[in-house]
C-alpha cells in the first residue's frame, strides 16, 4: 500500500505541473480512489483509467488556454484596427487643415504678385506717357471720320494739338479712339501701330491684330478692323507712312500714296502705291519673291504666307512666316523683308527675327532697328473739292 500511495503521489505532482491549478481537483479525486484499491489488479485498471481521464481533462484545459490567447488576439488586432482607423482619419483631417492653410497662404501671395504687376504697368504706362509729351494725356472729345477730317474740320478756327481723338469713320458701328499726330507734316495723321522699346507683347494670335492691343499713349497696334474702316471710306484715299529709327538713333522712312485693305473675308489683304522715301521699297523687296503687296495678313493661327507646305528660305525649310517672325503677325509672303511688328532684339534667330525692313542697310547688313511707327493721312478729302 505504501507503494502505491507513493506511486499515486508522484502521479498527481505530474497532473498538477502538466495541467495547472484548474485541474488540480480532478486528479486529487482520482488519486485518492487509488489509494483504497483491494488489489494490485484493481490499482491497475484504476490507474489505466485514471490515466485516461487524465488525458481528455489535460487536453480540454490545454484547448482553453490556447482559445484564450486567440480571443485576447481577436481583441487587440480589433482594437488596432479602431486605433488605426481613427489615427487615420485624424491625420486626414489634420492634412487638410494644412492645406487649407498652404492654400490660403498661396492664394495671399498671388494677390500681392498680381497687385506688385500691376503697379509695375502702371508705373511703365506712366513713363512712356511723359516720353510721349506733349500729347495730352486724356482724349479731346472731338469726333470726326479720321484725324484728318478733325484737322480740317477745326484746324481753321484754333490749332489742333496732337493726341488723343474719338473718330467715327464711315461704314464702322461704333467709334473708337485713336493717336492723332497734328505736328508732322502738317498733321491729320492716323497713327496705326507705334514701337518704342519693345514692352508691349507682339507675339498675338488672329484675334488680338483683329481687334487691336496696347496703350495709345505707348506701344499699341490699332487693328485691323478698324484700319479697314478708315481707308475704307467713300471718296477717299490715303498716304500710308512709316518712320524708322536705328540703334545708333539713325532715321529713315519710307511711305506709299493710295494704301487701302480688302476686307476681313480676304484677310484683309494689304494694297500699296507708289513708293517714296530712304529707307527702301522693303515691301516690295528686290525681287516678285520679297514682294509683299497684295498678300493677306497672317499669325501664328491664321497662315497666309503662301508657305504650304513649307518655304525655302536660306537652306532652310520653314512651314510659317509667323513662326519664324517669334508668333507676331504681318502681310508675310514666302517671308518677305518688311516686319515692323517683329520682336525687338531677338538675337541668335535668321535674318527675318526682329523688327525688320530689310532695304534699310548699312554696309551691306540690315540695319538694327530700334523704333517705329505707321501712320495714314487722307490725300483725297472730299469736302474740300
Amino acid at each position: 500500500m505504501m507503494y502505491l500511495s507513493q506511486a499515486s503521489l508522484l502521479f498527481l505532482n505530474v497532473c498538477i505541473f502538466i495541467c495547472g491549478e484548474a485541474v488540480q481537483g480532478i486528479c486529487v479525486h482520482h488519486s485518492t480512489d487509488s489509494l483504497t484499491g483491494n488489489n494490485v489488479e484493481d490499482n491497475a485498471s484504476l490507474k489505466d483509467e485514471s490515466q485516461t481521464v487524465y488525458k481528455e481533462v489535460c487536453q480540454e484545459s490545454r484547448d482553453a488556454k490556447t482559445r484564450a490567447p486567440r480571443e485576447e488576439k481577436h481583441f487587440m488586432c480589433r482594437n488596432l484596427q479602431n486605433s488605426i482607423v481613427s489615427y487615420t482619419r485624424s491625420t486626414k483631417k489634420l492634412l487638410r487643415d494644412i492645406m487649407g492653410e498652404q492654400q490660403a497662404s498661396l492664394d495671399y501671395l498671388s494677390s500681392q504678385v498680381n497687385e506688385l504687376m500691376n503697379r509695375i504697368l502702371l508705373l511703365t504706362t506712366e513713363v512712356f506717357r511723359k516720353q510721349l509729351a506733349p500729347f495730352p494725356s486724356r482724349p479731346v472729345q472731338s469726333h470726326g471720320l479720321d484725324c484728318t477730317d478733325i484737322k480740317d474740320s477745326i484746324g481753321s478756327v484754333t490749332k489742333t494739338p496732337s493726341g488723343l481723338y474719338v473718330i467715327f469713320p464711315e461704314g464702322s458701328s461704333y467709334p473708337f479712339e485713336v493717336i492723332c499726330d497734328m505736328d508732322f507734316r502738317g498733321g491729320g495723321w492716323t497713327v496705326l501701330q507705334k514701337r518704342i522699346g519693345g514692352t508691349v507683347d507682339f507675339q498675338r494670335p488672329w484675334c488680338d491684330y483683329l481687334d487691336g492691343f496696347g496703350d495709345l499713349l505707348g506701344e499699341f497696334w490699332l487693328g485691323l478692323k478698324k484700319i479697314f474702316y478708315i481707308v475704307n471710306q467713300k471718296d477717299s484715299s490715303f498716304m500710308l507712312h512709316v518712320a524708322l529709327e536705328s540703334e545708333d538713333d539713325t532715321l529713315a522712312y519710307a511711305s506709299y500714296d493710295n494704301f487701302w485693305l480688302e476686307d476681313e473675308m480676304r484677310f484683309f489683304k494689304i494694297h500699296l502705291g507708289r513708293y517714296s522715301g530712304n529707307a527702301g521699297d522693303a515691301f516690295r523687296g528686290f525681287g516678285e519673291d520679297d514682294n509683299q503687296d497684295a498678300m493677306p495678313f497672317s499669325t501664328s493661327d491664321v497662315v497666309n504666307d503662301g508657305c504650304r507646305p513649307a518655304c525655302l528660305l536660306n537652306s532652310q525649310s520653314v512651314k510659317s512666316c509667323s513662326h519664324l517672325h517669334s508668333n507676331t503677325g504681318w502681310w508675310f509672303n514666302r517671308c518677305g523683308l518688311a516686319n515692323l511688328n517683329g520682336v525687338h532684339h531677338n538675337r541668335g534667330k535668321l535674318h527675318a527675327a526682329g523688327v525688320q525692313w530689310g532695304t534699310w542697310t548699312k554696309n551691306n547688313s540690315a540695319v538694327k532697328i530700334k523704333s517705329v511707327s505707321m501712320k495714314i493721312r487722307r490725300t483725297y478729302n472730299p469736302y474740300f473739292k
